[in-house]
């Protein structure tokens, strides 16, 4: 049974939220949600531009009894409303940017939990957080929730620990099915997901940040677009997403991470595989699997032990395992804090993973490494 989010009565007061975008995630997201009742969470409203999205959320709100759920066609109305205290945005990559702005601009304080990934472009994400300071009084929490997946929350802990020592590589495999149809088709093109590198690996390059403990320096990227969608066409035009790709980062402490990409490997046992290595051990987490390996040079391949990893928190899996039901555990317990609660993963966490992206999408388009100061730089 999940724990409490707060630690006494008034931490546990009601929690109104609001889902700006309810495609396929803000669906899920409204599942989870649902599934935090007995945490004081009411789900209060949603809007999407799209009748087709209201209409499915709508239906979803009266199966997950949320009787006086209202549905909004545009997030300003939803704002405005004054049923909500936290918002959760789940709309495409390409609203992001607008929609951060309006809520951090709202007269009434919201907290946030934004999807990956925080924004399309740096400068944007640079806008944001820009805007941010000078709300302190609002929670803004981008959603990497891949930290939270079991195996890998095991592989932090264990590389936190010191178990493999100073981590020298880090690893990810992630191979699995193309990208799912969305409304529209938005997240065909660069233009409105940052490159597949940014829509995707964010992640990825997330946890290569978390596991190194240390920044990025430079990137080096090669990928194409060679088996998905090339027989596509929307308004006359054809899909520009990658779909593989292998990119190298070096961190500023000397180690490096290499993120392998296929999307058309839909005959995997696993979806993603992780591997951090350190002077003096090494750990990897298979997903979804849900185990993790660890073992140290000195015991050489007979000491290697298997870790199942399970969190008995979790109340439905959903489509990342369970992440994202921790992830809103977790955002909760920010939002309740009485001494003024600081989000997991911040607005620049957020940004370096979107820079990380943008210098790998980069470094295939110009077939050389790219520097992270460079990125951040640009205007």
């Amino acid at each position: 049974m999940a724990t409490n989010a707060g630690g006494n009565p008034a931490s546990r007061r009601s929690v109104r939220y609001g889902i700006i975008g309810v495609g396929m995630m803000g669906r899920e997201h409204m599942i989870n949600i649902s599934h935090l009742r007995h945490e004081g969470v009411l789900l209060s409203c949603v809007s999407d531009p799209h009748p087709s999205s209201r209409d499915l959320a709508a239906q979803l709100g009266l199966s997950l009894d949320f009787p006086n759920l209202q549905v909004f066609s545009d997030h300003h109305e939803l704002l405005d409303s004054g049923l909500c205290d936290v918002v959760v945005v789940s709309s495409p990559n390409m609203t992001h940017f607008e929609i951060l702005m309006d809520i951090i601009k709202h007269r009434k304080p919201h907290h946030v939990l934004v999807e990956k990934p925080l924004c399309t472009t740096v400068q944007d994400c640079r806008k944001v957080i820009d805007a941010a300071k000078k709300r302190p009084e609002m929670l803004v929490q981008v959603g990497l929730e891949y930290r939270y997946m079991p195996p890998v929350a095991k592989l932090i802990e264990i590389v936190k620990s010191g178990a493999l020592g100073q981590v020298r590589m880090v690893a990810i495999r992630e191979h699995r099915f193309p990208f799912l149809v969305k409304v529209n088709n938005w997240n065909r093109f660069n233009v409105n997901t940052g490159g597949t590198l940014v829509e995707k690996c964010c992640h990825f390059f997330d946890l290569m940040r978390l596991f190194a403990g240390a920044n990025p320096v430079s990137v080096m990227a090669s990928g194409s677009i060679d088996v998905n969608h090339k027989d596509e066409v929307y308004d006359g035009k054809v899909p520009d997403i990658i779909d593989n790709a292998y990119v190298i980062i070096e961190f500023d402490n000397g180690s490096r991470g290499m993120l392998d990409l296929c999307m058309f490997a839909e005959g995997s046992k696993n979806e993603q595989e992780i591997s951090v290595v350190g002077d003096i051990g090494k750990g990897e987490a298979f997903i979804p699997e849900s185990i993790v390996h660890i073992g140290s040079r000195s015991a050489g391949r007979d000491g290697v032990k298997t870790i199942k990893a399970d969190d008995d928190r979790i109340r439905y899996e959903g489509l990342h395992h369970g992440s994202s039901y921790l992830e809103h555990l977790n955002f909760l317990s920010a939002v309740r804090a009485q001494d003024g609660g600081k989000p997991t993963v911040g607005l620049e966490d957020g940004l370096l993973s979107v820079a990380m992206g943008v210098a790998g999408q980069r470094s295939i388009q110009e077939r050389r490494f790219v520097s992270i100061e460079e990125v951040l730089l640009d205007h």
